[in-house]
């Protein structure tokens, strides 16, 4: 999302567009090209306006997701996450709590990685094997304060157990990232239909920027069913209360949704702006 909100810096360099008044001809590709520049600012106004309001209701969601109240006790936490481990197999799958004390027991590199985790701002699964302790593990780590994130980390632990299509979809991530940019070098390659209209690309760009994004929107949501799944299997009784776990995996989700609204709306100006 750090790609949206450009328009109207593109839009400053169309404002100064010539006047021809003697013309018939000449003046009403004029008004055209007067049309088109007001329909460029329109559509980036509008594409910075809903950058700015996702921002703001993403951070909305995570801080009544991290200010909200746990579900359980930490130990009964603890307990569901020995489970999880147990039950999927997830034998070199490291469960780890992380406040200031001990977020350098991985290395200088990891140290800063946690950091983030130790302030209660971040919650990871690590699929990339690390060497501790002279083995290789996987780390699936949440804040100290926070430990019931560590249910959806090691669901996407144990979606990465599930085969090549749960891998693909975690993944995605990384390449869907960069469709602004792909989408724009698309869109100057196909230029105008042969009849002037838009190409597919410019008509669809925030469709495909979007589509981009839903299988990570997909996983997202499958990691946090299956902690809420271990949650209850577990049969905690009256010290755990489900509904507040999944509200806040709820708020989580919704970030990534609003994440994926905004790389639809980053893909779609990226090809107004070049146009």
């Amino acid at each position: 999302m750090q790609a949206i909100g450009s328009g109207y810096q593109n839009f400053n360099s169309y404002n100064n567009y010539p006047s021809v008044r003697n013309n018939a001809t000449f003046g009403r590709q004029n008004m055209e090209e007067d049309n088109s520049v007001q329909n460029f600012a329109i559509s980036a106004g509008g594409l910075g306006v809903a950058s700015l309001l996702l921002q703001r209701a993403s951070k909305y969601l995570g801080d009544q997701l991290m200010a909200g109240k746990e579900f359980t006790s930490p130990e009964n936490v603890k307990k569901v996450a020995d489970n999880m481990v147990k039950d999927a197999a997830l034998k070199d799958v490291l469960v780890e709590y992380i406040d200031h004390s001990n977020k350098g027991k991985f290395g200088r590199d990891m140290a800063q990685a946690l950091e983030p985790v130790a302030q209660g701002q971040n919650a990871f699964y690590l699929d990339r094997p690390i060497l501790h302790e002279g083995k290789k593990v996987k780390l699936a780590v949440a804040p100290e304060a926070k430990p019931s994130l560590m249910l959806h980390e090691l669901g996407h632990a144990v979606n990465s157990s599930k085969g090549k299509f749960m891998q693909f979809l975690q993944k995605s991530r990384g390449w869907a990232m960069g469709i602004p940019t792909a989408l724009l070098v698309l869109n100057g390659l196909m230029g105008k239909d042969k009849d002037g209209k838009k190409n597919f690309v410019e008509k669809n760009a925030g469709l495909i920027g979007f589509g981009a994004f839903l299988p990570t929107i997909i996983e997202e949501g499958m990691a946090s069913l299956r902690g809420i799944k271990a949650a209850a299997k577990a049969n905690l009784g009256k010290s755990a209360n489900l509904n507040v776990l999944k509200r806040n995996y709820a708020l989580a989700w919704g970030t990534y949704v609003l994440a994926g609204i905004g790389l639809g709306v980053a893909a779609k100006q990226s090809v107004i702006s070049s146009n």
